[in-house]
């Protein structure tokens, strides 16, 4: 079969549709484990600490399992998907923007080798340029999706809710900040996802492409399934510490021209981090990262690669 890029049956608009449907099958399957992420990541934050209703801390450091088992008992076990749609919204975007991006540039901006492969610094050069414009384009939606994710917590903790679903949310954020404030934290966030996909993009597509050309392993499920286990390992590693800060940064309280209360910049986020919890604070909630990562990578490379092979889309 041609190359898609050769074809013109497949233009570029049928890869984005694809990539958001694998991603949001992905999302749904391993929600409940970024939920249980965000709520580790928040914990032993300073100036949560001072904003309890007794003046006192009231944090409690439980692991990953304890943590979703509270959420359940405390919550609801509906609440392990709060948020959910904001963060489905958001990869139909990302993950769609991304995915297209990175094809765009192997094949067309970067290119290929003489021998067809694609050198492991061009990918990791595609990794990030796609990760951070696609992050970019779904800030304002991953905005909403962790200030909804903490909604639980604040009500047990006696704080009264900041917002009453996804376009309660988006008004709430425009009418407080503008436009401008849709994209408030998007420098972290557009870090994080950089380095993510540095990671993911990166070591998926070379090594799905070093096992094909070196080993016997055809390009099948199995050879799908191990290169997206290397990727989601490598995008937890280097993608967590900007994970904690854009989530700290996120889900800050505001004033009313939607400045940060607790922290001026990400790079002050990090060191008020490192300085007041020490440098692992920057790796909280990398085993449920991991674990969530490592299935949503595999749900969606294997989801991505049989429906574009359903429909007649090379393989990636």
């Amino acid at each position: 079969m041609d190359p898609v890029e050769d074809n013109p049956r497949y233009p570029l608009v049928s890869k984005f549709i694809l990539s958001a449907f694998a991603a949001t099958v992905a999302e749904l399957v391993t929600f409940p484990l970024d939920l249980t992420k965000t709520r580790l990541q928040i914990q032993g934050e300073a100036g949560l600490q001072k904003h309890g209703k007794t003046g006192r801390s009231r944090t409690v450091y439980r692991g990953m399992l304890s943590t979703a088992v509270g959420i359940v008992r405390e919550e609801g076990p509906l609440k392990l998907w709060q948020g959910a749609t904001p963060a489905v919204y958001r990869h139909i975007v990302y993950s769609g923007g991304r995915m297209v991006a990175y094809e765009k540039l192997r094949e067309s901006v970067l290119g290929r080798s003489e021998d067809g492969s694609f050198s492991v610094w061009k990918a990791a050069v595609g990794g990030m340029l796609s990760g951070a414009f696609g992050q970019f384009l779904a800030s304002p939606t991953d905005l909403v999706k962790v200030q909804m994710q903490m909604e639980g917590r604040r009500r047990l903790e006696g704080k009264p809710p900041r917002v009453h679903g996804v376009y309660h949310a988006f008004v709430k954020i425009l009418s407080e900040g503008g436009v401008r404030g849709l994209w408030a934290g998007w420098v972290p966030n557009v870090q994080r996802a950089a380095l993510v996909n540095l990671g993911d993009l990166a070591t998926y597509d070379s090594v799905k492409h070093l096992l094909l050309r070196h080993t016997t392993i055809e390009d099948n499920c199995f050879c799908h399934g191990l290169a997206s286990t290397c990727s989601g390992l490598v995008a937890a590693t280097m993608g967590t510490p900007a994970d904690v800060v854009k989530t700290r940064i996120m889900n800050q309280p505001r004033d009313s021209n939607g400045r940060g209360l607790l922290y001026k910049s990400s790079v002050d986020c990090l060191i008020q981090s490192v300085k007041g919890e020490g440098f692992w604070s920057l790796y909280k909630g990398f085993l449920p990262t991991w674990l969530r990562m490592a299935p949503w990578s595999m749900t969606f490379w294997l989801t991505f690669e049989q429906i574009r092979r359903a429909t007649g889309i090379s393989s990636f």
